[in-house]
């Protein structure tokens, strides 16, 4: 996955809704920075681009027949748009203000910033999401302190998403420590 495609998935999007501005979550939320660095493959795998129009969430939803997983999108591009709420990530106070925006053709796509994606996914646990942090610490793109930094003003779920999010960073630390040597 790459920039190109994501933004002809919401020029499609727009033309469809009216909106201009979509907020990417997710794995895919490191495109934000394609123009920056070189991004690792690890990082891009997905094929679901999680994000919502900014100035009106639930009409996102609206758009799922059409440009969302198994719509004539998806089976001609192979990725889709999967409509989600600004809700949905567990993210650290400030989240909104740290986002990224990129413009091409009146369209902007903000995307979240790495560490509060890493901070999200880290609440999550999954396999997928680890591979996705563990690429990120390696490119320097997602940094450890600065994620504990953060999970300082996190309201986690419950009890157990918290235990989880911290016990896998701390794992992290140590694989990361343990690279280092």
């Amino acid at each position: 996955m790459n920039l190109d495609a994501l933004f002809a998935l919401l020029t499609e999007a727009r033309v469809r809704s009216g909106h201009s501005d979509y907020v990417v979550i997710g794995s895919l939320s490191i495109l934000g920075l394609e123009d920056a660095f070189d991004i690792p493959q690890d990082m891009t795998l997905s094929n679901d681009i999680d994000c919502y129009t900014r100035d009106d969430p639930d009409s996102t939803f609206d758009l799922v027949a059409a440009l969302g997983e198994n719509s004539a999108w998806h089976q001609g591009h192979g990725y889709f748009l999967d409509a989600v709420t600004p809700a949905l990530p567990t993210l650290a106070e400030g989240w909104q203000a740290r986002l990224i925006p990129v413009s091409r053709d009146g369209l902007t796509a903000w995307f979240l910033d790495p560490n509060d994606a890493a901070i999200s996914k880290y609440a999550r646990g999954e396999p997928r999401d680890r591979r996705w942090i563990r690429a990120g610490i390696r490119s320097g793109v997602v940094s450890l302190p600065l994620v504990r930094s953060r999970l300082r003003s996190l309201t986690f779920l419950d009890d157990e998403e918290s235990v989880r999010a911290r016990r896998l960073m701390e794992e992290d630390q140590a694989w990361r420590d343990t690279a280092a040597n």
